[in-house]
């Protein structure tokens, strides 16, 4: 089973919303319900909803983000998935560093299409940069997804050979 952690500063704007992407993404695969996706935040608190305008946009998006609780990051936490993919180029380094010996699964989304651009936080400004934001992270997702499953599927293989 594919296991996708995303990574932002708080989990409420970013990481959510590309969580939801996706999972609407993979959802036509055959081996859908195998995925586990979710998103943390590094210095995310436990139990806080995603933001009102990331909410609303996801909406118009069709996606619905009402369910969503944030999370923090931990070594717990990141042990369990395949792949982590980061929003910025500094949450990559900040994990890194701290959770050694995890660096071959941490990656800036951005990576996924060959480029080292940080997804730009949206949070308090005005709804149209949440919308690019949104639309930043789907092209990405659509564009590198084939990379975003040999990624964690070589996860997985290097985990049962050991």
């Amino acid at each position: 089973m594919p296991s996708i952690l995303f990574v932002c500063a708080a989990n409420i704007c970013r990481s959510p919303m590309a969580e939801a992407l996706l999972k609407r993404l993979v959802a036509s695969r055959p081996d859908a319900g195998e995925w586990r996706i979710e998103s943390a935040g590094i210095w995310g608190v436990n139990g806080y909803p995603a933001a009102e305008t990331s909410q609303l946009v996801m909406q118009a998006m069709g996606m619905d983000l009402s369910m969503h609780k944030s999370q923090p990051v931990s070594y717990d936490l990141l042990m369990q998935f395949d792949l982590i993919l980061t929003m910025e180029i500094f949450h990559k380094e900040c994990l890194a560093i701290e959770y050694e010996g995890l660096e071959d699964r941490i990656f800036a989304i951005s990576e996924m299409v060959d480029s080292t651009e940080d997804i730009h936080d949206p949070m308090g400004g005005k709804p149209e940069a949440y919308k690019a934001t949104a639309h930043k992270l789907e092209q990405i997702l659509s564009d590198g997804l084939e990379r975003i499953v040999q990624l964690a599927l070589s996860h997985q293989k290097r985990t049962l050979d050991d």
